[in-house]
């Protein structure tokens, strides 16, 4: 290929390795959360609530770099499974309060090991990096990420 179209060579884009990366570890979540009726989506939305409880879905899309066209239809499906509750906050109805349920709550003690399991299958996310280089990676990822 000619030096004018070197732009274009797939060795030469940042992008595709970190693409490749995240379709790699949402296949390796999979097993895990499959039998459980999560997708990886789902399951970091989990995370959000179990440890926030309640969020704004304005929040929980930022939090997560999600869009609304991706966040409504989800909610509104873990709404429907009876995982969360979504309310119009009374002092301005422009804003959904996303609040985890009993049952939400409940799926924590069954997902609170899948981490370790991936740990110990050496599939985790990174597993070939030292702890450093991990560390790194993950400020680099943050700061891509803005």
């Amino acid at each position: 290929m000619s030096q004018q179209y070197e732009q274009l060579l797939l060795q030469n884009q940042l992008c595709f390795p970190l693409y490749a990366c995240a379709r790699k570890i949402v296949a390796e979540y999979t097993p895990y959360l499959k039998p459980l009726g999560l997708t990886y989506t789902q399951y970091i939305v989990f995370m959000v609530l179990w440890e926030k409880e309640t969020v704004t879905a304005g929040e929980l899309g930022k939090i997560l770099h999600l869009d609304a066209g991706t966040l409504t239809p989800l909610l509104k499906h873990l709404e429907k499974d009876g995982y969360v509750t979504r309310q119009r906050s009374k002092e301005d109805e422009r804003i959904t309060n996303i609040s985890i349920t009993k049952k939400g709550n409940a799926l924590k003690e069954k997902c609170k090991n899948i981490p370790l399991k991936l740990t110990a299958s050496n599939q985790s996310c990174g597993s070939s990096l030292t702890q450093a280089e991990a560390k790194k990676l993950y400020e680099l990822l943050y700061k891509i990420l803005g």
